[in-house]
């Protein structure tokens, strides 16, 4: 198993990516224009996910290496 240097190097952290890209193209259809509280939170939570990985990955590393 490789070890990745950078959060965007996790395969997750990728899907994670795609799942917003999805997210905002569905949110821009017709049946959501109307609800934009709706919309925000479906675009919050999706790049929340992206966030908490990284963030994760992040405190992985210091943990790991605390002197870098």
């Amino acid at each position: 198993m490789a070890i990745a240097k950078r959060f965007e190097d996790l395969g997750v952290w990728q899907e994670a990516r795609e799942l917003v890209r999805q997210v905002y193209e569905l949110t821009a259809t017709p049946p959501f224009r109307r609800d934009t509280v709706l919309i925000d939170q479906m675009r919050k939570a999706a790049l929340s996910i992206m966030a908490n990985i990284a963030e994760g990955f992040g405190r992985k590393q210091t943990a790991i290496s605390p002197g870098s």
